[in-house]
């Protein structure tokens, strides 16, 4: 039976990361490429990118904290979801407009991959994997997030831009936005309690 902290983390992982990337780029390169190819492949490699970049993420993440105190982990994490959050509430449009390019002579589960991996690198989901595999258990960290990403690139794929369109993706952002603060609060929380503890 998974012990109810991983169940925790799993779902709150879940929870931040679905938010933050809906309409965000990975979902719009799913969209656009399934409007033109069979989805099968369109989903297969986005998973296969979001399963290397949280892979990647968790490592880092993980590896940070075995070498740095895990009250400076938090106070960074602290910090970074605070500008994550505040970003997530300015958002005024439900899409960037983005074009997505395709690149000729890949199939198209690599066109995905390359594609998704390239938009995704060092974005602010996989910083945020990061961060929370610093701070929590980095196998729960990875399950919530790459279910996570992976659910959203589906819900691109089946749903399409036109069902996305009706849903508020601004208001989305903003809930996004509070759970970053939230998490952002708990991590500040966590360092000070770290600075004020007995060395």
């Amino acid at each position: 039976m998974v012990p109810a902290e991983s169940l925790s983390t799993i779902f709150s992982t879940f929870t931040l990361i679905s938010l933050a990337e809906l309409g965000d780029k990975s979902q719009l390169v799913c969209m656009a490429l399934a409007a033109r190819h069979r989805h099968m492949p369109v989903i297969l490699g986005a998973a296969s990118a979001f399963v290397i970049l949280n892979t990647l993420a968790v490592l880092f993440g993980a590896g940070v904290a075995v070498w740095v105190p895990e009250r400076v982990i938090a106070g960074v994490v602290a910090v970074l979801f605070t500008l994550f959050g505040i970003h997530a509430l300015r958002v005024q449009e439900d899409g960037d407009g983005e074009v997505v390019q395709e690149r000729p002579g890949h199939t198209l589960f690599v066109t995905t991959l390359s594609l998704i991996f390239v938009a995704e690198f060092g974005d602010k989901t996989q910083i945020a994997v990061a961060g929370l595999a610093g701070s929590m258990e980095s196998v729960s960290v990875w399950i919530g997030a790459t279910i996570a990403l992976i659910t959203v690139s589906i819900l691109g794929v089946w749903a399409g831009r036109t069902l996305l369109q009706r849903l508020p993706l601004v208001w989305l952002h903003r809930v996004a936005g509070g759970i970053f603060l939230l998490f952002a609060v708990l991590a500040a929380w966590r360092a000070l309690v770290g600075l004020n503890a007995p060395v």
